[in-house]
């Protein structure tokens, strides 16, 4: 069975950061591409950053830019998502999902995806 399984979220504090990270099981995520994506309470999901199947194209949102970095542990079948300087407005469930062969666009959600996790709670409060 294929699955990917978020960890890493939680509540932290204005500034703090936070290390996420999606792992694999059933599949070998060094062949996909992989994004996170964000959905905070009424609002539509956004895709946060992405990484392609080869490693050679990484993007990531206006919104957090020179503040999240997405890396990929081959080692551990998992894709991390580095949070820094972490806002109140980060606040929101974050998902993770591959697809096959999959690329990273400038504009991350014309990416399809067809695998995703269950998300992760991160909560940026003082």
């Amino acid at each position: 069975q294929l699955q990917l399984v978020e960890s890493g979220g939680g509540l932290v504090q204005p500034g703090g950061s936070l290390r996420l990270s999606c792992a694999a099981s059933g599949f070998t995520l060094d062949n996909y591409g992989v994004g996170w994506f964000r959905q905070a309470p009424g609002k539509e999901r956004e895709g946060v950053a992405c990484i392609s199947s080869s490693g050679a194209s990484r993007n990531y949102a206006d919104s957090v830019k020179g503040r999240f970095t997405i890396s990929r542990d081959i080692t551990k079948n998992t894709v991390h998502l580095q949070m820094n300087s972490l806002l109140p407005e980060d606040t929101a469930v974050y998902y993770c999902a591959a697809e096959y062969l999959g690329g990273c666009p400038r504009s991350i959600w014309r990416q399809p995806y067809d695998y995703w996790g269950q998300g992760t709670q991160v909560t940026v409060s003082s």
